[in-house]
């Protein structure tokens, strides 16, 4: 197990909705505590990460997921990574740290806000350079703290900008997991949906299991009971006959990199759910904040696809076996929704269409 310190609970109740909430991330007496989220629903595990390695299998293994919560994991494993270099000389200290980020950046290739958060952190390592390699550290956890608090506020307003898009009434379909267990603490798409329901709207939400590792059964669906958000678990296959039936209203999906023409990258699956909303004439919404849109990426077609282990598809949690020894599998852990199915993009600036965005993010 990747960790230095663990600590095990029954699932407490807690209300996701307030950033005060048993958080995803943080840093907490020297280590970056993250929620092992490969243990929930069933247990409430914290792994504390006293060195940048440590917080880079986390990332790669799954023990933190979602982009904007990668993002905020990255810039703590570079400020802790950064605690252990013994110099007093800013070249050599920075070239340590260059070190960690390159360790952290291949980690998982297809969410952009690792590179995003990584990337802000050398620009302000190299903003403090006339500064001793002491304060300079200290500084660099400020700076990850900083990039955490940032995110909870953007996703507030995401969902603050989201939420004039549910009418009382609507029941929303959602794939994997884009909530607070997603981010530093609110969520994109949930956060959408906690914003509604914060507003008093009688809303239902429908929560795509998301196989091969099951983040809509484990970790959506548990985050709205928690909240009591009213929830029904739905197998990957039946969202279509839902569609047809008019049990569905609107999509609401996040991700994990948008591409300068509006493509999305999300969750395997996602893909899928849009060609199903488009058949039916429903909405279909992406809910991201602005370190998730890459404007150096032109197309979907250009964004780097993670292929996962196959025992993600071959078992559950790796263990029992569901498929014939020997199969041959394919397992990416994403897929790209063209522009032209999206009808639009929540962020912290508003609701807009995928081919304006870049135009207001330049």
């Amino acid at each position: 197990m990747i960790v230095d310190a663990v600590i095990a609970c029954t699932v407490p109740q807690f209300p996701l909705q307030d950033s005060s909430m048993v958080p995803t991330v943080e840093w907490k007496d020297g280590a970056v505590r993250l929620l092992d989220q490969s243990q929930l629903p069933g247990k409430v595990v914290f792994l504390d990460c006293r060195d940048y390695l440590t917080v880079a299998r986390a990332i790669k293994e799954l023990v933190v997921r979602g982009a904007p919560a990668i993002g905020v994991t990255a810039a703590m494993g570079v400020a802790i990574g950064s605690q252990s270099i013994k110099t007093t000389s800013y070249d050599d200290f920075v070239n340590a740290v260059h070190d960690i980020c390159d360790c952290l950046v291949a980690t998982r290739p297809t969410a952009v806000n690792l590179c995003w958060a990584i990337e802000r952190m050398k620009r302000r390592l190299s903003a403090l350079r006339e500064l001793p390699v002491a304060d300079i550290k200290r500084l660099l956890v400020e700076e990850s703290q900083r990039i955490l608090d940032e995110d909870i506020a953007l996703c507030k307003a995401i969902g603050q900008h989201g939420a004039t898009l549910i009418a009382s009434g609507h029941t929303v379909l959602t794939h994997c997991n884009a909530g607070a267990l997603a981010t530093a603490g609110y969520g994109t798409a949930l956060g959408v949906i906690r914003a509604a329901w914060a507003q008093g709207k009688a809303i239902q939400v429908i929560a795509d299991e998301t196989r091969p590792v099951l983040q809509g059964a484990r970790l959506t669906a548990w985050e709205l009971m928690q909240d009591k958000i009213p929830v029904t678990l739905i197998t990957d296959n039946m969202a279509g006959t839902l569609m047809r039936q008019g049990k569905i209203q609107l999509c609401i999906v996040g991700a994990d990199r948008i591409a300068a023409n509006g493509d999305v990258a999300n969750k395997i699956g996602t893909y899928s759910v849009a060609v199903l909303a488009k058949a039916h004439g429903l909405p279909f919404y992406v809910a991201a904040p602005y370190s998730t849109i890459d404007l150096k990426t032109p197309t979907g077609a250009d964004i780097p696809i993670e292929e996962r282990n196959p025992l993600e598809v071959t078992t559950l949690h790796g263990s029992h076996a569901i498929a014939p020894a020997g199969v041959a599998v394919y397992n990416p852990a994403f897929d790209v929704t063209p522009a032209a199915l999206i009808t639009g993009i929540i962020t912290e600036r508003g609701v807009f269409r995928p081919q304006d965005l870049a135009a207001h993010f330049a």
